[in-house]
């Protein structure tokens, strides 16, 4: 658990939390932000694949806000050597810099680690938000690259 006084990230439960990320995943503005544009809604079975895929690569959390002393799941974090996939699920949590926050705390994490860097393998060009977040707290841009479909994107790292 990796917890300060307004936010957590909890390890994932599975299959607990499958029922609570699936909005997440059927959100439109997530799957566009996330997995491009034309993304179809995720379905439980797919969550599911997702999750037992992230929790073989990273460490998987729910990050969870404090809301009235209670601990309210909202989005999903993973840290692993080669990326680190983040959504803020819940629409009036975004743009509050809540996303930035996790981002601190889990580069606090990887350097408990000992790890060297972090990267991020995938941010679409139009993702601005997710963008910026990532080279306020000094991720550099280190590739550009498009996807099967054509979309450009970037990768990102941070040296630690």
């Amino acid at each position: 658990m990796i917890k300060d006084e307004d936010l957590q990230l909890r390890p994932v439960r599975l299959p607990e939390d499958l029922t609570i990320a699936l909005p997440w995943y059927q959100d439109e503005e997530v799957l566009y932000n996330s997995e491009g544009e034309g993304t179809p809604s995720y379905d439980l079975t797919i969550v599911e694949r997702m999750y037992n895929h992230l929790t073989t690569i990273g460490e998987v959390y729910i990050i969870e806000v404090n809301q009235s002393d209670k601990w309210v799941p909202i989005g999903d974090i993973t840290l692993s050597k080669e990326m680190v996939p983040i959504v803020i699920g819940h629409k009036e949590y975004r743009g509050k810099g809540i996303g930035k926050h996790v981002i601190k705390l889990i580069i606090k994490r990887a350097k408990e680690l000992n790890w060297n860097q972090i990267k991020v393998n995938k941010i679409y060009s139009y993702n601005l938000a997710s963008r910026k977040m990532f080279e306020g707290l000094g991720f550099r841009r280190t590739d550009t690259n498009f996807d099967e479909k054509g979309r450009k994107y970037y990768s990102f790292e941070l040296n630690l």
